[in-house]
């Protein structure tokens, strides 16, 4: 595991699910400032993020962003403010932060209950640089 995870935004995903893997790879692909590490909710350390704030530890559809020491993000939150800290174009994701949450919440839940036949089950591999990304990989 890598050293500095603390320092880090922790983004918890399905790791079974090839939407969510493919939005990992997309968050790796534009992480230019090195400010994300990865944890799939099935790992020991994603089962400890859900047991210690009492979350489900069972069923892994919803996504969540956690800043150590300070916050924990879910679901339409965590994908805005991911898109907010990539920066450049995807600030402007901002906008979507207007439309009440409970909204897209809902959205966000309709993706996700359709989320395996929206996608592929393709293993994505990671390059080595972005696999010290990866907590427990």
């Amino acid at each position: 595991m890598q050293a500095n995870w603390e320092q880090k935004h922790i983004v918890f995903f399905d790791g079974e699910c090839g939407v969510c893997n493919f939005w990992v790879q997309w968050i790796l692909e534009r992480d230019r400032k090195d400010q994300f590490m990865f944890a799939s909710l099935q790992s020991d350390f994603g089962q400890k993020f859900l047991s210690e704030r009492g979350l489900e530890t069972r069923v892994f559809n919803t996504m969540y962003l956690w800043k150590p020491n300070q916050y924990y993000l879910i679901k339409s939150k965590a994908v805005l403010q991911i898109a907010s800290l990539l920066g450049g174009i995807y600030k402007l994701s901002a906008l979507g932060k207007i439309i009440p949450g409970i909204l897209s919440d809902k959205v966000y839940d309709i993706i996700s209950k359709n989320r395996m036949k929206l996608a592929n089950q393709k293993c994505y591999l990671p390059t080595p640089h972005q696999r010290k990304k990866f907590i427990e990989v």
